[in-house]
């Protein structure tokens, strides 16, 4: 089989190819047998999801405290789904008595190899992903809550007074840049990261000015949290996660020529992941235009919550479908349809999305690259 590599930075979980997922677990002292009955649970739930495919558990032949969790899935966003779930976060609570530490992994299959590969149909084998993409070493991760509103002037200036903290995290992780974003009351906060996304967010975290800020914005938040306590800061990031569901850089200008812009988008229920792929689907075709503003793209998606980080190379009102991501037949029908609000949600009409591209933009908190010693 011949193997072609996608010449343009790219990740996606719309390629329909199948998804293996690795948990990495490093249980306590004395906790294994909580551990497996927690499992069980846990094992039985995911059995009847919608794309599960098969698990298994693992435990290190050379240290019986290591386990391992693989999970396959039929595609990325069924388990993208389950994984952000108000579900999935109450059926592995009970976990977090048990283990000291954990690492997610995810990955598309590739290639595979096998007697059951070889005589399962064909359908089967074309749900591999179709090719190499190239990386850039980049992690994004983005990070979303809501203020309790009235506050939003209050939290923005809290959020844009501090101090960078150092990007070096470890000889392999560094922290690359942060932007913060404000959309009503609503927050979001992209990072990029080269190396362990999880070691950056643990290191900022511990970082004695972001801890101040974090403090200080707390009795603004909406949604209450105690960071100073393991299992609320746990469940709170857990819930704030925006995580990448696609990026394309096309790569053709320079860093100094293109400025940074964050779009929301508020989907109907049930129609989040729908409305990201449609928006994917549309920064694909225009990374392969020469004459598009946009010189990438980030999409960030949670339940009916879409944020689309943009690159462009112009202001985005000089192109205004482009940048809402409705340019091409029948785009602006669709987008209605998903967005919550139906159609009068984008007009037809190019004055309607104008307005939408203004009413849609959020507003530019900081965007810093974290210094380094």
């Amino acid at each position: 089989m011949t193997t072609t590599l996608s010449e343009r930075i790219s990740q996606s979980a719309f390629d329909g190819s199948r998804l293996r997922v690795v948990l990495l677990l490093d249980l306590y002292d004395g906790a294994q047998k909580e551990f497996l009955e927690a499992y069980e649970h846990l094992r039985n739930q995911v059995a009847s999801v919608p794309g599960h495919i098969s698990d298994q558990l693992c435990q290190s032949i050379e240290n019986p405290s290591q386990w391992l969790i693989t999970s396959e899935w039929d595609s990325a966003p069924p388990f993208l789904a389950w994984v952000n779930s108000e579900e999935h976060v109450a059926t592995v609570q009970p976990l977090h008595n048990c283990v000291r530490d954990t690492r997610s992994l995810r990955f598309s299959v590739l290639r595979e190899t096998g007697k059951a590969f070889e005589m399962a149909p064909e359908t089967a084998k074309g749900r591999l992903q179709a090719s190499p993409r190239l990386g850039d070493g980049v992690v994004r991760h983005a990070l979303t809550f809501t203020v309790k509103p009235g506050t939003e002037d209050i939290v923005a200036k809290i959020l844009a007074d501090y101090d960078s903290p150092n990007a070096r995290v470890d000889e392999d992780t560094r922290l690359r840049r942060t932007s913060l974003f404000m959309h009503g009351n609503r927050v979001v906060r992209a990072v990029e990261v080269e190396g362990d996304l999880l070691a950056a967010l643990r290191h900022v975290a511990r970082q004695p000015e972001v801890r101040a800020v974090e403090e200080a914005i707390n009795p603004y938040l909406e949604q209450d949290r105690d960071l100073s306590d393991p299992d609320s800061a746990r469940m709170f990031f857990t819930r704030a996660a925006l995580p990448t569901v696609h990026h394309v850089t096309a790569g053709r200008h320079k860093a100094e020529d293109i400025r940074r812009h964050a779009l929301f988008y508020q989907a109907k229920e049930g129609c989040g992941m729908a409305l990201a792929r449609l928006l994917a689907e549309h920064d694909e075709e225009a990374a392969d235009d020469p004459a598009s503003i946009i010189d990438s793209s980030t999409i960030f998606q949670r339940d009916d919550v879409v944020v689309r980080l943009l690159e462009a190379a112009e202001p985005i009102d000089a192109q205004p479908a482009q940048a809402v991501g409705i340019d091409g037949p029948g785009k602006v029908a669709r987008l209605g349809r998903l967005l919550d609000g139906g159609s009068n949600a984008v007009p037809a009409d190019e004055q309607g999305v104008s307005r939408f591209l203004e009413q849609s933009e959020m507003t530019l908190i900081t965007d810093r690259r974290a210094m380094e010693s």
